[in-house]
């Protein structure tokens, strides 16, 4: 075990003065909730919630081959995003497997930003370092470079209007645009991992505080509250939005996670993966080994990560999240489940919890979907 001690956002000393309790969450010193985190959830889902993310790790990649270097090292094609525009993808190795699951914003022609998860920023800028010595281009380790706050919930609009110039009405889903946020220079992306509409602002660290304390008093006339990274998880979950580590790893292909649609084989040129995911794509259409589906309890027992999924006395597959919805008011999961048992409604399927086999039904993700 690593003895090195945890990193710090620029919202530490703000986080700690709010009470929050916090918690080491890859290397990084994280809010995990201020209060209660069902309340928290509850206001991202009715009202609106402000988030640190600046573990979050950001590389930038410039240079006249930027947008060929990235269809190479990456799954999409990101030659195809506009300037402005961002594109959910993800970083395979040479099998197929996940190292990490991405958001890329065209910031220009030549310069795209990259954001990874905490736990894989080193990998990833390590494997795009190594990619990119045939390109002509620069990739930069930007992650002291950026402090990022998200603002979350269908108040979240009205909140961010009251404080900038932008076109926020413009903005689409996953597009950003330089502005400035309470007079603080910003990224302004309209994206988020809560399921709800919402945005992320990148600035520069010495800007957090201020930027924090404006949205704050921004959002108290609609009942903006503080959340921490526990409600960002049910949140998550319920909008069936994987997590590195749970649904996605290494020893599974996009394929296996149901995200295979992230896969460009139509783009020009080879890339990294390319033959292993190919064959991955045609075994997922003759016959996926294993599914990822959501299942809903008939009882209060909740399921977490790790425990077993059974049907008539078998294993049939394992959760790799699951928590108390407070949407629903039941416990949820997601689970990697045999394709026979996958179909939502599939009977006689439960969750092996401590020896016990709790009744869940097999439905469909998401398991929540905000209205438009």
């Amino acid at each position: 075990m690593s003895s090195t001690a945890p990193r710090h956002t620029a919202l530490d000393a703000l986080h700690r003065s709010l009470g929050a309790t916090m918690t080491d969450f890859a290397g990084w010193d994280m809010p995990l909730r201020y209060g209660s985190e069902r309340d928290e959830h509850l206001a991202v889902r009715t009202r609106a919630g402000l988030f640190d993310l600046s573990h979050m790790g950001e590389i930038t990649v410039t240079g006249p081959e930027a947008a060929e270097f990235l269809n190479f090292a990456l799954v999409g094609d990101l030659a195809a995003v506009g300037v402005g525009r961002a594109r959910y993808t993800m970083i395979c190795a040479e099998d197929g497997g996940i190292l990490d699951d991405l958001i890329v914003y065209r910031l220009a022609e030549a310069e795209y930003m990259i954001v990874s998860n905490a736990s894989n920023a080193q990998n990833v800028l390590n494997e795009l370092g190594n990619l990119a010595e045939e390109f002509d281009v620069e990739v930069r380790d930007d992650r002291d470079a950026y402090a990022l706050i998200a603002v979350q919930g269908p108040e979240s609009p009205g909140i961010l209007t009251a404080l900038t110039d932008a076109d926020l009405e413009g903005l689409k889903y996953y597009a950003g645009l330089p502005g400035t946020v309470a007079g603080v220079p910003a990224l302004i992306a309209r994206t988020g991992y809560t399921g709800e509409d919402g945005f992320e602002l990148f600035v520069k660290p010495e800007h957090a505080v201020e930027l924090w304390q404006a949205l704050t008093k921004a959002g108290e006339g609609v009942g903006l509250v503080p959340c921490g990274l526990s409600c960002r998880d049910t949140l998550r979950l319920e909008a069936g939005m994987p997590l590195y580590g749970h649904e996605l790893s290494l020893s599974l292909t996009p394929f296996d996670a149901g995200l295979g649609r992230v896969v460009k084989f139509e783009k020009e040129g080879d890339f990294v993966g390319r033959a292993a995911l190919a064959e991955a794509a045609a075994l997922a259409e003759r016959q996926p080994p294993r599914v990822l589906v959501g299942l809903v309890a008939e009882g209060r027992r909740v399921p977490r990560a790790g425990y077993a999924v059974v049907s008539g006395g078998e294993v049939i597959g394992e959760v790799t999240s699951g928590a108390p919805s407070p949407t629903l008011g039941k416990p949820i999961a997601m689970a990697y489940v045999d394709a026979a048992h996958a179909a939502p409604g599939t009977p006689g399927v439960g969750v092996d919890i401590r020896g016990s086999h709790e009744p869940y039904e097999v439905v469909a993700l998401p398991f929540y979907k905000r209205q438009k």
